[in-house]
């Protein structure tokens, strides 16, 4: 390894002790690269001015956000005021509505949400609009054209193995079909009301109807009932405990919430992190800024912050991957040293990101026929 990388090593084992978390994103900026855009020097003085920045719904440990929180405030000075950091992506949008007449501290001037938040909180006049200096590496499929909202970060649904369990480690989904893994494999949620399990469904039945997505939802129903058939699912929620005691040796979730998992483990038991190699589906939260922010400029900095090449790189640190991760990978600006505790870049060439319509159909057509096509009632 060369010494950028040691280094980087290095500054990320001390963060909590004497080096800070600021310290550990500016060294990893250092080996990445500057960012390939930087925002108008007008912009930064006006954001300086208004001298805050009010946020919602960002808990420290999500996606490496506190890292990402503390660098925005080292770089510009900004104080940055934190609204309930466990809020979910509708109470975000409801402080939005709550406030629009208020200046004061209870008014977020920018959101983070699921996909289908965005469109929303734009056809209800929350929100305005904002192209940031790097919106030409952002992915057409993630961005709305005018600048309302825009992807930022992403996961993809994963195995997550407990390795002291399961000797032969799936590749694919059709690998958990088989008799190697009776009692084994799990979802991290109940696919008749939670997301993540419902993306799971998906993404099997999308590996299954060679990419169809008009054929998904039918076709991971149909996966589903034949895992269940054959032995293999379990009807349990699946955490890092279940996990580790053997419950659910085997669970489909998110990539960053597995390889977090990883971590928090710390070996016991082994755990390895699998990208499949086909129905390789992305779930997107979103950025916006409110239309009646009480520090727009501000919040244009920010987003002009987490947008950057040192932003992106910030939640990769937290395994969430950044909307512009083909465009860093492409330009050799990610670390070597965070690379390796990834699944290989590779893994991701084939993910696919499905669309608001393409999402509400799969959602409606699985919790509605999950009981009768299926027959395992989650819990």
């Amino acid at each position: 390894m060369n010494q950028d990388g040691l280094r980087v090593i290095s500054t990320l084992r001390r963060v909590g002790g004497k080096a800070s978390i600021t310290a550990a994103i500016a060294a990893l900026t250092a080996v990445a690269g500057q960012a390939v855009a930087a925002p108008p020097a007008s912009l930064i003085a006006a954001a300086k001015k208004e001298g805050q920045l009010t946020t919602i719904a960002l808990p420290h440990d999500w996606c490496g956000y506190g890292a990402v929180i503390e660098g925005f405030k080292a770089k510009y000075g900004i104080q940055v005021n934190e609204l309930n950091p466990d809020a979910g992506s509708g109470d975000e949008v409801e402080a939005i509505k709550a406030n629009k007449g208020n200046t004061g501290p209870q008014a977020p001037d920018v959101i983070d949400v699921g996909l289908s938040f965005g469109p929303t909180a734009q056809a209800a006049g929350l929100l305005q609009p904002y192209k940031v200096s790097t919106w030409a590496s952002i992915p057409d499929s993630a961005k709305e054209k005018d600048g309302y909202w825009y992807g930022d970060y992403y996961g993809v649904l994963s195995f997550q193995v407990n390795t002291d369990m399961i000797d032969k480690i799936p590749a694919d989904w059709p690998d958990l079909l088989k008799s190697d893994y009776k009692n084994a494999v799990a979802l991290a949620g109940d696919p008749r009301s939670a997301n993540q399990a419902i993306q799971a469904v998906y993404a099997a039945g999308l590996s299954q109807s060679k990419g169809d997505a008009s054929k998904a939802g039918a076709a991971g129903l149909s996966y589903f009932g034949t895992l269940n058939k054959n032995g293999n699912f379990v009807p349990v929620i699946g955490k890092a405990a279940s996990l580790a005691q053997g419950t659910t040796p085997i669970i489909v979730r998110w990539d960053y919430n597995a390889l977090a998992d990883r971590d928090t483990l710390k070996g016991n038991p082994k755990v390895a992190v699998v990208v499949p190699k086909t129905g390789v589906v992305a779930g997107v939260y979103v950025q916006g800024i409110s239309a009646y922010a009480p520090h727009p400029n501000a919040a244009k900095l920010w987003m002009e912050y987490l947008y950057s090449d040192e932003g992106q790189i910030g939640w990769l640190t937290g395994y969430c991957h950044p909307i512009r991760f083909k465009d860093l990978e492409a330009n050799k600006k990610i670390p070597a040293a965070l690379l390796a505790k990834l699944p290989p870049p590779s893994a991701y060439k084939n993910v696919v990101f499905p669309t608001l319509d393409e999402q509400n159909a799969s959602k409606a057509l699985i919790t509605k026929q999950w009981d009768q096509v299926v027959g395992a009632n989650v819990k």
